[in-house]
């Protein structure tokens, strides 16, 4: 039998080049997007009541920072690429694992990026009309989908790709490209809370009123979209290999992002119902900021508040571009990926084909159409794999207590477990109110199954 010589490559890592401020630059600027332009709108229909309204974004920022608690732990004890795959694969099994990834590839990361990059489209179209047209230049049919080429999914492709571009030639570009978009992103949303509230009309009555009684299932259904809002507070876990003493400085990135994403979401929703009473703020027709702007500064607002939307999108698709292939490219190193995307760039030293094979499905969700769906579908999962990840806290304390920990979790075990309790209260009643939804969602999550088996048959022949 002829034996191989070949030397095994060792596996690859990254350099441990960013600090605090980098991590917490990377959770405001994922956090801080597309979501807060929109989402308000359809948790004031489900929380009629501006008190019941502002106290759910209290409660949805504690239990975000109960989960980051958590994955500051988590992240000190195996500081390595990949984030909650890392320790659902460490806790549950790599099968667990995968199919976190899994779902973060086809959905949550790729889908986000597309969502956002088909948002910046339509607010650029203000200031360039006609670059959101989305009439077809052609079309091309494939069984359940069908691929649309105008100029609206080429111009968003352009965004997916300009920014892949950008954290491929290497971590000290792409750092400063987040720090300065989530520096800029959030003064812009300081300085427009600030003039609001001290110079805008509206009124304080609002923020304690009231139009209509508020439901225990409507509060739970509404609390989905405030952590689907918040979600990202965990984005600096992604990068733990190339966060310098991450003993330190993750745990830290983890609490500043959490705690400023949290006070600017309240200043924020303090601010729309200023303008907008309770009982309107259910019925408002696109972008928030626009509608808020035009109530407070009058009809020429709206363009600046455009500018300020497109900042906040870009830094939310910067900081998505760098995370997500982190997963991927950890995935790939334990051979249940593509293994190209196990490589590092010798040059840049970055996970370039992951960050490849990442923006090429984001394009193929903006050509196709598919993220609406897909994102509804596992929009729960966030929800799900965050609550099982910080259970894992529980499961690694007891299987290795002796493993040294450079943070524990502030509150352990009172804050996992609400966190944990919580997110298993979210994803029932998701599960219970839209089955049909979620039982798609879990559909998608299990075929991961199968990709898996097949990556590990590869692996061991």
């Amino acid at each position: 039998m002829k034996t191989s010589t070949t030397t095994p490559t060792a596996p690859q890592t990254l350099e441990r080049r960013l600090g605090p401020i980098d991590g917490a630059a990377v959770i405001v600027s994922n956090v801080i997007g597309g979501g807060i332009l929109f989402f308000p709108v359809l948790i004031a229909a489900s929380v009629p009541d501006a008190t019941m309204f502002l106290s759910l974004w209290l409660v949805g920022g504690a239990l975000a920072f109960c989960g980051a608690m958590g994955y500051a732990e988590l992240s000190a004890l195996r500081p390595r690429a990949g984030g909650e795959y890392v320790y659902l694969r460490e806790a549950y099994g790599p099968l667990v694992g995968f199919l976190t990834g899994w779902t973060s590839f086809v959905a949550g990361f790729a889908g986000a990026i597309a969502a956002n990059a088909i948002f910046f489209v339509l607010y650029l179209d203000r200031f360039f009309p006609g670059v959101n047209d989305a009439t077809p230049f052609f079309s091309i049919p494939i069984p359940f989908v069908g691929i649309t080429v105008s100029r609206q999914t080429l111009m968003a492709t352009a965004v997916v790709w300009a920014f892949a571009f950008i954290h491929i030639r290497g971590v000290g570009p792409g750092r400063v490209v987040m720090n300065v978009l989530a520096a800029a992103k959030v003064a812009a949303f300081l300085i427009f809370v600030a003039v609001g509230l001290s110079l805008g009309e509206g009124s304080p009555a609002n923020l304690t009123g009231t139009a209509g009684a508020v439901t225990g299932t409507g509060f739970l259904s509404a609390l989905v979209l405030v952590m689907f809002t918040y979600s990202g507070w965990n984005a600096a876990a992604y990068m733990a290999e190339e966060v310098r003493n991450p003993g330190r400085n993750l745990p830290l990135a983890l609490a500043l992002g959490t705690a400023a994403v949290v006070i600017i979401y309240l200043l924020i929703n303090v601010l729309y119902l200023y303008v907008i009473p309770i009982g309107e703020l259910s019925q408002v027709q696109g972008s928030l900021l626009d509608r808020v702007a035009d109530g407070l500064l009058g009809e020429g607002a709206g363009n600046i508040m455009g500018v300020v939307s497109l900042v906040s999108l870009a830094a939310s698709i910067s900081a998505m571009t760098f995370v997500g292939p982190r997963v991927y490219f950890a995935m790939a190193r334990d051979g249940v990926f593509i293994p190209a995307a196990a490589q590092v760039h010798p040059r840049f030293a970055t996970p370039a084909r992951s960050i490849v094979a990442q923006s090429i499905w984001s394009t193929a969700l903006v050509m196709t159409g598919s993220l609406d769906a897909l994102g509804n579908y596992v929009g729960f999962a966030i929800t799900l794999f965050a609550g099982i990840a910080v259970g894992a806290v529980f499961v690694l304390r007891r299987r290795d207590p002796s493993a040294p920990r450079p943070f524990k979790a502030i509150g352990y075990p009172l804050t996992p477990a609400i966190f944990v309790i919580a997110s298993l209260a979210i994803v029932v009643n998701a599960i219970v109110t839209n089955p049909r939804v979620t039982g798609l969602g879990l559909l998608v999550i299990l075929a991961g199954i199968p990709i898996y088996w097949w990556f590990s048959s590869r692996r061991r022949n």
